[in-house]
């Protein structure tokens, strides 16, 4: 238990499987010349996959602090949050058609600051990936449009 403005609230920890509500993420598309950072997942749902780093907005939590969180936890990279690219619904069932997971993701263009490419966090690897050799990650569709969708946006 934990007070909070006088108000008793109980903490719990928010299921990611079979959640009864979809849960809000947000991605970091990180670019540099015309390479993108990926991160190969280390949990579940799509562990051993590539994808683009981010995560879940804690609570109390902006968007633009959770994607720069999640940047630098995911990928030892500072960045600053620039325009949304894309909003995203991933909707995974099980074997029996019962929703496992539900996110809705907002990947952001971000701009690189600072710091040196590891992984961390929630991914076992992290690299800069070619935009010529995108299609080696195995990427999803989606995440390929949005990461081509992000090398259009001019950050200045």
């Amino acid at each position: 238990m934990k007070l909070v403005n006088k108000i008793t609230i109980c903490e719990r920890k928010i299921s990611r499987e079979y959640p009864q509500r979809p849960l809000i993420g947000v991605g970091a598309i990180i670019i540099k010349g015309l390479s993108v950072v990926l991160v190969r997942r280390s949990k579940d749902p799509s562990i051993g996959e590539w994808s683009i780093p981010g995560g879940l907005v804690q609570v109390g939590e902006t968007l633009s602090e959770a994607v720069t969180r999640e940047a630098w936890e995911e990928t030892g990279l500072r960045v600053r949050q620039g325009p949304m690219v894309q909003l995203v619904e991933r909707i995974i069932s099980d074997s029996k058609d019962r929703v496992k997971y539900h996110y809705v993701i907002a990947d952001y263009r971000c701009l690189l600051i600072d710091g040196e490419l590891v992984a961390g966090s929630d991914a076992c690897e992290a690299r800069w990936a070619p935009l010529e050799r995108l299609d080696d990650y195995g990427l999803p569709d989606m995440a390929m449009e949005i990461i081509n969708k992000a090398f259009e946006i001019d950050l200045g």
